[in-house]
């Protein structure tokens, strides 16, 4: 199936991913993970959750953990309309495509609709969030890895063909892609709406599962930083993947697991695609250059671990292809 032609004007405008709420199982030892090790900012705490933000951004939060009985799961994933009335065309366009929609009431954020896309994944839209006050020159706060702001996220998706259709309808455009030469089908695809390689990407595998989030960060050195930190401090065992260069995204990257194997990307040196005529990259599943320009192939945890969405059922893939998997 070839990668569809990008809907410049969709239904309603969603500017950029913004946050997600991620179930685990002790919170003050998350908390002690995202805070003191990684570098996110407390903004708001109770008995079952906790609200972080990173050192650039404005909104009260990107990441909420909340305490629940199913840990290592993920409750849902939030983007950020450009104004109100898209709330409502939002509502109407969900509908339209057969998915549930409901308003619900969110700490923080103004409204707030629910729904899930083609495979599951729990989605909310909303346009305000409560605003705080710039922090990004208070560089005392600056530890960790130092991560300045959200920047996408990677799930595993059961048919990549269908979830690339369905966001590519409401506006997300695919910068890079990979295609088994084979059957012609999809393995993954990255697709944006805030002008970088991507806010939202698919990997071919069980799912729907969330595979990662990723913060980007300002230098790579940053990166090795946190790898020193997390070596001395108790957390070697949760580095799983690199440092190393990604063929894709050009980014430099880092992976690691949180307490509840939640797993995040840390994530530096993309490119813009902010032009609507950018065309999108192919690779070839076979490239060894596509997962890793230099470094280390992926383990096979990274290809098959991944944290599952509440209410969403887990189904195999429909392709069945296979990449470079490290021994």
């Amino acid at each position: 199936m070839p990668v569809p032609a990008p809907n410049l004007y969709p239904d309603f405008n969603t500017i950029r991913l913004s946050h997600v709420c991620l179930n685990v199982s002790d919170l003050a030892a998350s908390r002690t993970f995202y805070t003191d090790m990684f570098g996110l900012q407390v903004t708001d705490t109770s008995d079952s959750h906790v609200y972080l933000r990173a050192l650039e951004e404005r909104g009260h939060h990107s990441v909420i953990l909340q305490k629940s009985d199913q840990p290592g799961t993920v409750e849902v994933m939030g983007f950020k309309t450009y104004d109100e009335a898209d709330l409502d065309k939002a509502e109407v366009y969900f509908k339209s495509k057969g998915r549930p929609t409901s308003w619900v009431e969110r700490p923080y954020q103004g409204r707030t609709l629910l729904t899930s896309d083609n495979m599951g994944i729990p989605l909310e839209f909303y346009h305000k969030m409560d605003r705080l006050a710039p922090i990004h020159q208070e560089y005392a706060r600056y530890h960790g890895v130092r991560p300045l702001r959200i920047d996408h996220f990677n799930c595993f998706s059961n048919n990549v063909d269908e979830s690339v259709a369905f966001y590519n309808d409401f506006g997300f455009r695919v910068t890079e892609y990979t295609e088994d030469e084979e059957s012609g089908k999809l393995w993954a695809a990255w697709m944006h709406r805030k002008g970088g390689v991507h806010d939202m990407a698919f990997t071919n595998g069980k799912g729907p599962r969330m595979h990662h989030l990723a913060f980007w960060v300002a230098n790579p050195l940053h990166i090795i930083d946190l790898l020193d930190v997390m070596a001395t401090t108790g957390y070697v065992e949760n580095i799983e993947r690199g440092p190393g260069r990604h063929g894709i995204s050009n980014a430099f990257f880092l992976y690691i697991l949180d307490p509840d194997g939640h797993r995040i990307e840390i994530y530096s040196s993309d490119y813009q695609t902010v032009d609507p005529d950018h065309e999108p990259l192919k690779w070839d599943l076979k490239d060894p250059q596509r997962q890793t320009l230099w470094g280390a192939p992926a383990p096979r945890s990274w290809f098959e671990h991944g944290t599952e969405f509440v209410g969403a059922e887990v189904k195999e893939p429909a392709l069945n292809a296979t990449p470079i998997i490290a021994p």
